[in-house]
């Protein structure tokens, strides 16, 4: 198993730069394959929102997308992709950025009792304490 960077995902979904995106695409294409698929872990998968959202103005809606045919797609392993999923589906209907769902499930998933955070957008969240 190998495993994929954000700027080699992000050129494979974007195609925004011509050369990067077929190097990309060639490489992706041909060595991630169901018996051996290119891993995505979370830091990857908070970069690729964070960028999609704040360089390339993506819509919540689109990136949802993006993340759900990431996560379906056989060729790539997701670091715990339940974990993963039930990030994307709170990102989805919450206010939170998808990092802090996936920071406070892990946290969880992890036996933290909760997780503090100065981020008002995260206190409906359960496993979060707001410090005031």
């Amino acid at each position: 198993m190998i495993g994929i960077d954000t700027n080699v995902l992000i050129r494979y979904i974007v195609q925004d730069d011509p050369d990067q995106a077929n190097i990309a695409s060639q490489y992706i294409e041909q060595n991630c394959t169901v018996d051996s698929p290119g891993f995505i872990n979370h830091i990857v998968l908070c970069e690729i929102v964070w960028v999609l959202k704040r360089a390339y103005k993506y819509d919540k809606v689109i990136i949802v997308d993006v993340l759900k045919k990431i996560l379906m797609t056989a060729e790539f392993s997701i670091e715990n992709s339940d974990l993963v999923w039930k990030a994307m589906k709170e990102y989805e209907s919450g206010q939170a950025d998808f990092s802090d769902y996936i920071i406070g499930l892990s946290n969880l998933q992890n036996n933290c009792e909760y997780t503090v955070s100065f981020d008002k957008s995260v206190a409906d969240f359960p496993g979060f304490m707001i410090l005031t």
